[in-house]
C-alpha cells in the first residue's frame, strides 16, 4: 500500500488502483488524441503521455518517464490551437500524471482520477461545435469503461471540486456517475 504519512487525511491506495486509475485515464485521454494530432502532426508530447502511463499500468516503473511525459504534454497543450486540441493535450497530461495520484483524502485528488476523461470529454465536444450532448456522451462510456479501482478509489476522496467550467462541470457528472 502507498502512503506518505499517518496524516488523519490519509488513505490507504495500492498499486493496483493505482494502475487502474492510470490505465483508465490513459483510455480516455486516447479517445481525443487525434484531435490534437490532426492539428499538430508533428508533436508526439501527448502520444508520448499516454504512451507512458499505458506502459505504467500494464506494470512498468512509476518512474521519471511518466512525470516528463506529463509536464511535456502541458506545455503542448499550452501552445496548441484549436481549444479542442488544447484538451485533448490536456487529457494526456493527466493520464501520465494520473500514476502520481497522492493517497490523500482531498478533492484535488479527483482531478488526477478524472482529469483525463473530462477534459478528453471536453475536447471531443468542441470538436462537435460545443455540443454538450457529446461530452455527456462521453461521461456515459467513462462511466461504463472505468475498471473497479477507479470507483474504490474515488469511493475514499471527497467528491469533485466546485469550479473548473465545462471540465469541472463534466468532472463532477462523471463523479457522481461512478459513485452513484
Amino acid at each position: 500500500m502507498l502512503n506518505v504519512s499517518p496524516r488523519a487525511d490519509a488513505i490507504e491506495l495500492s498499486q493496483a488502483e493505482l494502475r487502474d486509475v492510470t490505465s483508465f485515464a490513459a483510455t480516455c485521454a486516447r479517445t481525443a488524441l487525434t484531435l490534437f494530432e490532426d492539428e499538430h502532426p508533428h508533436d508526439p508530447r501527448p502520444r508520448e503521455a499516454i504512451e507512458a502511463a499505458e506502459a505504467f499500468a500494464a506494470g512498468g516503473r512509476r518512474g521519471a518517464a511518466l512525470r516528463t511525459t506529463a509536464w511535456a504534454a502541458h506545455r503542448a497543450a499550452r501552445e496548441a490551437t484549436p481549444p479542442a486540441a488544447r484538451d485533448a493535450a490536456r487529457a494526456a497530461a493527466h493520464a501520465a500524471g494520473s500514476a502520481y495520484l497522492h493517497p490523500l483524502a482531498d478533492a484535488h485528488q479527483v482531478k488526477h482520477v478524472l482529469g483525463a476523461a473530462t477534459h478528453a470529454a471536453r475536447a471531443l465536444e468542441l470538436a462537435g461545435g460545443d455540443d454538450r450532448s457529446v461530452g455527456e456522451g462521453e461521461v456515459v462510456r467513462a462511466q461504463r469503461e472505468a475498471p473497479p479501482g477507479v470507483r474504490a478509489v474515488l469511493s475514499r476522496l471527497p467528491p469533485a471540486p466546485a469550479g473548473g467550467g465545462r471540465v469541472g462541470e463534466l468532472m463532477r457528472r462523471l463523479d457522481w456517475a461512478l459513485r452513484g
